[in-house]
């Protein structure tokens, strides 16, 4: 049986997955005190974690060296989002995150903005 560390991943096991449930990583909470999106950007601030917190909240800190979406953050962990938006909270109320609302553009369906992304697209393909 092979487990890795809090600082490689999440608790898991190979053969039998994850060893603790997502809710418990949270302590059961499933409001962050902070309003986060999927697309929120978060970043570590160089601020420590406080030592209550557990394995997990390291390892989402350690993910955030630059701006990091929420939902990225929630895939590198392997947690459900609402659970990935507790523990970034917990990090933003002791300091060691900031947060930054995603921006979107002033009118989501102007017609050159719909244009530019289908250019995009086509590029793409």
């Amino acid at each position: 049986m092979s487990v890795t560390s809090p600082q490689e991943g999440p608790w898991l096991d190979d053969a039998a997955g994850r060893l603790i449930r997502p809710y418990t990583v949270s302590g059961g909470r499933t409001k962050p005190t902070t309003a986060l999106d999927l697309l929120s950007m978060v970043m570590a601030t160089g601020s420590s974690p406080q030592p209550h917190m557990g394995p997990e909240h390291s390892v989402a800190l350690g993910l955030c060296d630059g701006p990091t979406s929420v939902a990225e953050i929630a895939a590198h962990l392997r947690l459900p989002a609402v659970v990935t938006k507790v523990l970034l909270s917990d990090l933003v109320d002791c300091g060691a995150l900031t947060a930054r609302a995603p921006r979107f553009h002033a009118n989501p369906t102007d017609r050159s903005l719909l244009e530019a992304v289908l250019d995009g697209l086509r590029q793409r393909l």
